[in-house]
């Protein structure tokens, strides 16, 4: 049984840190959930492995032209569903057969299932917003199956 681990990611706003960047080495890709704000924090992370990212509400100007609003991949039999932000979901995952949504915008890392689905938020790996905390999820995929884990960032 092969388990692909991939790193999720969302809200860098510009900054990628070191302990993101150490935290995500070894993963099979990376999905970047908006909110990148600079072409940078993409090529550093194409450094560590593939990247699928979408366009943030803040993702502005002709770097971020060729993201997407959602993107909708397939990792070793699951679909996974990027999106920003939740509220701009356009279809019923459960109705699409998605087993995976993948998601940022709130800043507030989350790991939930409903009626099948996983919903991962990363939280933020950026600047520090209130009192949130700084992190990064991993997804891993085995057999079919999905889980996810959050891990929160150790930053001055």
């Amino acid at each position: 049984m092969e388990i692909q681990r991939i790193g999720l990611i969302s809200d860098t706003h510009g900054l990628l840190r070191p302990e993101a960047r150490l935290a995500l080495s070894g993963v099979s890709r990376i999905i970047h959930a908006g909110d990148i704000c600079n072409a940078g924090v993409l090529q550093q992370l194409e450094e560590i492995a593939p990247v699928v990212a979408v366009r943030g509400n803040n993702d502005h100007g002709e770097w971020a032209n060729h993201l997407q609003d959602k993107e909708v991949i397939d990792i070793d039999g699951v679909t996974v569903y990027v999106v920003h932000d939740l509220h701009d979901m356009d279809v019923d995952p459960v109705s699409a057969g998605i087993k995976v949504v993948v998601s940022g915008h709130s800043h507030r890392p989350a790991v939930r299932r409903d009626k099948g689905v996983l919903y991962v938020n990363p939280g933020s790996a950026g600047p520090r917003r209130f009192r949130l905390p700084i992190s990064i999820a991993f997804l891993e995929i085995a057999d079919g199956v999905a889980k996810a884990e959050l891990q929160m960032l150790e930053v001055d």
